[in-house]
């Protein structure tokens, strides 16, 4: 009867509903035609940048320099409320109060903070999230990430202005014509190949926009943009009696991406606003309280960025007038693919030391690199300063958030800090610069072939980028000749001469420029006979005048032989054969230099040995099987290694195998590899002979080459001395192959002596630790559990971190990424707060992370990851612990505990491995107080949510209430029905009394510890053996059961007082202590035995009851022996 009468009422509404929808829809067209028509003769000429209505045509179109200029004036980019048809454009019109965001699917890889993303949440409360919006808003002011995380929900989401908003209202008399407010969203995809008008005006207008409101974004290129804007949004809580409905912001988000790099815009128009009432804002106007958020958070409890100074503070309120991005004020730009760069100066006031944004962040170390820099707001008149590591150069401002360095010529490599300085004031604004070594760094100027490594040249023929010396057509360019030498403690990098000026300076990458080296035979350069190693160096003739400086940028080729400039010099001097007395020469120098042979390390005898021996070698750029296989300098070899660091005098060791894996001598052949008196890399301090990166190198080691034997014969004296005295190769004849350890799988454990276990632990343990007087090392390496595949879960863990320091570095630490972060990058290698990412065998060097030196009893470990970088350390003989072992060569004793002490022996019980071995060696905050949160956390997957057509929100609603209202009536009849089967019966409302217990003074040292599965099972075969005491109720005494005594018997240091007894029954023979216990009593029999309630009583105890604070605590918390009893 009851559904009968549902289904009558739910079709009448139907019938309603339906009968009047057809003249509602007939209504509504007719008036949106009209207000289209109203909108048209208003704008008069069709404009899309500005016009109210979405543009239909699909025509080709071609965009001029004039209509470029004139859309890039405009701060706010295109959206609509309405279109051709009529219908409301861009207005989201399912945002209100009550639904706060709809969720939108991208087609396109969208990176953000590491993710590559794919969907979108729009919200009224200003933000674009990529995870589910907070439950609850938390206390003020916000903070993220969210510490709490995962306990508290932490949101991932871009928010120009993160706080809650109404939609608000146009106030009375203010132009009609204006766009409706509300929220608004607009997908533009593949703009490169969409010709329509819109499309291209977009897409040029992005270009030049983020081109030239951001640093390091001068080739970008945009292929997908989000805009959303929040049109005239008030503060939510605002009083319905004053005009808080009239007090709102205009603000937009612009998101552009090529699936590479991604940039943020936000677009301020007006803003008279700065907090919601729940924040501490007025209900009137929305000022006081704690202002908005106003940046970016990756969610999950990771990483965040807040835009400081405006983000919840006060000057919020300067947002639309700061920023000043294409020098416009209201607009800031970020990049946020990987980190957030802001591209806006900006205001700092309370700290002394601010993020600097420079590009490039890396340069030549023989200087010349042109870098841009944003930090502080800057002035035209302002005098800026520029410090690379400890030299200064001047700089010069561009605009208001841009200013210009050229890099100076530095002896050093590796990390340093660049700071500026506005007006002589401290450099308060600083970042980390990569100085590349002149080998390792990218070719400037590069040749076509091989002939400028030759004895007598005719001709060379030499390439460069013209972009990276200036995009000004018709620019002329210099090439000039320097040298390297090193007559005293202080190297001297020496201008030569100028080869050519006035040379064109227009597609040189495929057109190269020819030098002739007839042209210098008869130069004198007398002071100069001794170099013989150099560069070119091609510099713009004049300076680029839209940056104001004295210099020029500059690119430089990798060390050459200047044999070909010299020849002509060295022949007068000393005849035909010149390089016979070159060779001499460096023979002699060699000779009373120090011997460095003896104190590198020996070469792996095969080649499976030097690739794997990592912590000791790594390849040698100029001859890499998975590299450059030319091996100009070891011909016929297919591999080359080089000592990974030089030893404490600078030097180092280079080995080359054949093609079949053995090692090539230079008593062989001239071809073999040889110890280097300079490493390549150079040795600290860097400013000092046989030390500076590359060049010592090359002076030492490599130019004698060519002189001795590259331009002499293999058999000739010189070689032979080269060959077999002065760098001769050195065999493997005392090469120990190094010991490693190694986890892998779920995870499976090898020691350094070999022994196998398997640990499957969670958390942060420690994989070595040694602490001696000579060394101290700790690697630490995170476990956490493989991630779900299509097997289903998993209960195994895996290597997913590895952090190491030592007594003289900073900590590094190399982190995998999660899987939807390694898109672009694997891996995550953190040095210093500085991060890098790694797709391949690199090396970066800082001055603040060196090595241990190698003592006699010392051997190196690596830790290598799955995108393959490697961090090599040192180790002492028998002084290792940790969960990689002791490393004695004896695996017996391998498993030693922290205190010691040794470990379990038996490693095939996994049981007692993991709790008497592995979790001994667990990490926590005290202990390791240097420990690293997880940078990353798998993102939530995207929520694919449908949207709801307006026009069924009626019939859907009306269909819920029908099902609902009868499955209450139904629900509450069967209630009525089994209540005393479902409620919790009084001990007040029956004849009988309460049953008491008494509880035994307790003493709590620690917590009890929890009952064991054999606790449990010993408790359940007890209840089997009782008696049902409480069934008959007769009142007779129960037994007597100390529980309590039978827990402190376990390893828990809980003590119990065991002078007075503990009784159970309906009436106490010794009621001294006593409580509710909130059992059923009824005048009727039942039977207890195995009803357990899940409702905590929460009656007040009577006032006889009398109760210590541990007695109390111990009662309302029943142990597990006590709740079996009953």
């Amino acid at each position: 009867m009851i559904y009968e009468k549902c289904f009558v009422k739910f079709c009448f509404f139907a019938f309603l509903f339906f009968s009047g929808s057809r003249a509602v829809y007939e209504d509504s067209l007719t008036s949106r035609q009209k207000k289209l028509e109203e909108i048209r003769a208003y704008e008069g000429t069709y404009d899309p940048m500005t016009s109210r209505i979405e543009p239909s045509s699909k025509e080709s179109y071609t965009i001029t320099a004039d209509r470029l200029r004139e859309i890039r004036q405009y701060l706010m980019y295109p959206y609509y409320d309405y279109d051709n048809d009529g219908h409301r454009g861009d207005l989201e019109m399912n945002i209100n109060t009550q639904n706060t965001q709809v969720n939108k699917q991208l087609t396109f890889l969208l990176p953000f903070f590491g993710f590559g993303l794919n969907y979108t949440w729009v919200s009224i409360n200003g933000y674009l999230g990529f995870s589910d919006a907070p439950f609850n808003w938390r206390t003020y002011p916000l903070f993220f990430p969210v510490a709490e995380w995962p306990d508290s929900p932490d949101p991932s989401f871009i928010g120009p202005f993160y706080s809650k908003c109404n939609i608000g209202q146009l106030r009375p008399g203010e132009d009609e014509n204006q766009k409706t407010p509300g929220v608004y969203w607009r997908l533009e995809r593949d703009l490169p190949s969409r010709d329509d008008r819109l499309a291209v005006e977009i897409r040029e207008r992005l270009k030049w926009d983020i081109r030239e409101g951001i640093v390091g974004a001068a080739i970008y290129q945009p292929k997908h943009a989000i805009i959303v804007t929040w049109k005239n949004v008030t503060f939510a809580g605002g009083s319905v009696n004053t005009d808080a409905k009239y007090v709102t912001n205009t603000f937009q988000l612009v998101v552009t991406t090529d699936e590479i790099r991604t940039f943020a815009m936000f677009n301020y128009d007006y803003m008279t606003w700065t907090s919601h009432t729940e924040a501490g804002g007025s209900s009137d106007e929305g000022q006081g309280g704690v202002p908005a958020f106003v940046g970016f958070n990756a969610g999950n409890g990771t990483r965040a960025y807040e835009y400081t100074p405006y983000s919840q503070s006060l000057y919020i309120r300067d947002l639309a007038v700061a920023g000043y991005a294409d020098d416009k004020p209201g607009r800031h730009i970020f990049r946020i693919d990987e980190y957030v760069l802001a591209g806006s100066c900006r205001r700092e006031e309370t700290l002394k030391q601010y993020p600097l944004v420079f590009s490039p962040d890396h340069g030549n170390m023989l200087g010349g690199t042109l870098v841009n820099v944003t930090g502080p707001c800057f002035e035209t008149s302002y005098r800026i300063t520029c410090q690379f590591d400890t030299v200064t150069t001047e700089g010069e401002v561009l605009d208001k958030n841009t200013a210009v360095c050229l890099m100076p010529q530095l002896f050093v490599s590796g990390y340093v800090d660049l700071g500026i300085s506005v007006n002589g004031g401290p450099f308060y604004w600083s970042g980390r610069f990569l100085v590349e070594t002149p080998l390792t760094t990218a070719e400037g100027v590069w040749f076509t072939d091989d002939s400028v490594y030759t004895k007598s040249p005719e001709s060379i023929d030499i390439n460069w980028l013209a972009g990276n010396l200036t995009q000004t057509h018709g620019a002329t360019v210099s090439i000039s000749l320097w040298g390297y030498r090193e007559r005293s403690i202080l190297p001297e990098i020496v201008y030569i001469d100028m080869l050519y000026d006035g040379v064109e300076n227009w597609n040189r990458e495929k057109e190269p420029f020819t030098i002739s080296t007839a042209d210098f035979e008869n130069r004198e350069n007398t002071q100069f006979l001794d170099l013989e190693m150099g560069f070119i160096m091609i510099n713009l003739t004049e300076p680029e005048p839209a940056f104001k400086l004295k210099k020029s940028t500059a690119v430089w080729s990798h060390p050459i032989p200047i044999a070909w400039y010299f020849q002509y010099q060295w022949t007068e001097i000393y005849g035909d054969n010149w390089e016979i007395n070159m060779c001499d020469k460096w023979i002699e120098s060699d000779r009373n230099q120090r011997n460095f042979a003896y104190e590198i390390p020996r070469c792996p005898c095969l080649l499976v040995q030097a690739i794997s021996d990592r912590g000791r070698f790594l390849p040698d750029f100029s001859c890499d099987k998975d590299g450059n296989t030319k091996c100009y300098y070891h011909y016929g070899a297919s591999h080359c290694v080089r000592s990974a660091l030089p030893n404490k005098d600078g030097a180092g060791q280079q080995c080359c195998y054949d093609r079949n894996g053995y090692l090539m001598m230079t008593s062989d052949q001239m071809w073999g590899g040889h110890p280097q008196r300079a490493h390549n890399l150079g040795k600290s301090p860097y400013d000092e002979a046989n030390k500076v990166p590359s060049l010592s190198h090359w002076l030492h080691d490599t130019v004698a080459f060519y002189s001795c034997c590259k331009w002499q014969s293999e058999q000739s004296p010189g070689c032979t001395v080269y060959r077999f005295e002065r760098r001769a190769s050195q065999d493997c004849v005392g090469y120990q192959p190094p010991s490693a350890a190694t986890t892998f799988g779920d995870p499976h454990m090898y020691t350094f002596d070999d022994l196998q276990y398997t640990f499957n632990g969670l958390g942060e343990f420690v994989l070595v630790r040694t602490d001696s007087i000579r060394h101290v090392l700790d690697v630490q390496g995170r476990f956490e559990r493989i991630p779900e595949n299509y097997m289903g879960n998993s209960k195994g863990s895996m290597l997913t971190a590895v952090a190491a320091r030592d007594n003289v570095s900073s900590i590094v630490e190399i982190r995998k990424r999660p899987h939807d972060a390694i898109w672009r990058y694997h891996l995550d290698v953190i040095n210093a707060s500085s991060t890098l990412q790694a797709t391949f065998l690199t090396k970066a060097k800082s001055s603040s992370c060196s090595p241990l030196e190698p003592g006699l009893k010392s051997k190196k470990i690596w830790v290598t990851l799955e995108s393959g970088f490697i961090y090599p350390f040192h180790l002492p003989y028998n002084d290792t612990r940790g969960l990689f072992g002791n490393w004695t060569f004896d695996p017996t004793d391998d498993l030693v505990l922290p205190d010691g002490t040794p470990g379990p022996s038996d490693v095939t019980n996994l049981e007692v491995i993991h709790n008497e071995f592995g979790m001994k060696w667990v990490l926590d905050d005290k202990e390791d107080p240097y420990k690293a949160e997880a940078e990353y956390v798998n993102m939530q997957n995207g929520i694919v949510a449908g949207i709801v057509l307006a026009v069924i929100i009626p019939l859907l609603l009306a269909l819920l209430c029908f099902v609902a209202y009868c499955r209450e009536r139904v629900k509450k009849q069967r209630q009525e029905e089994s209540d005393f089967s479902t409620y919790k019966p009084s001990a007040y409302s029956t004849g009988v009394a309460p049953t008491v217990k008494k509880v035994a003074p307790v003493t709590v040292s620690q917590p009890m510890p929890m009952s064991t599965p054999v606790d449990i099972e010993e408790e359940n075969n007890q209840m089997k053996d009782e008696t049902d005491y409480t069934s008959n109720h007769n009142h007779q005494e129960m037994p007597n059961h100390n529980h309590i005594s039978r827990s402190s018997s376990s390893a828990s240091s809980t003590t119990v007082d065991n002078s007075s007894e503990t009784t159970f029954g309906v009436h106490s023979n010794e009621p001294e202590v006593t409580y509710y216990t909130g059992e059923p009593v009824n005048d009727k029999p039942v039977h207890f035995q195995n009803i357990h309630w899940g409702v905590e009583d929460t009656r007040t105890p009577s006032p006889s009851s009398s109760m210590s604070p541990h007695e109390v605590k111990r009662s309302q918390t029943p142990s597990s022996s006590q709740e079996s009893a009953v």
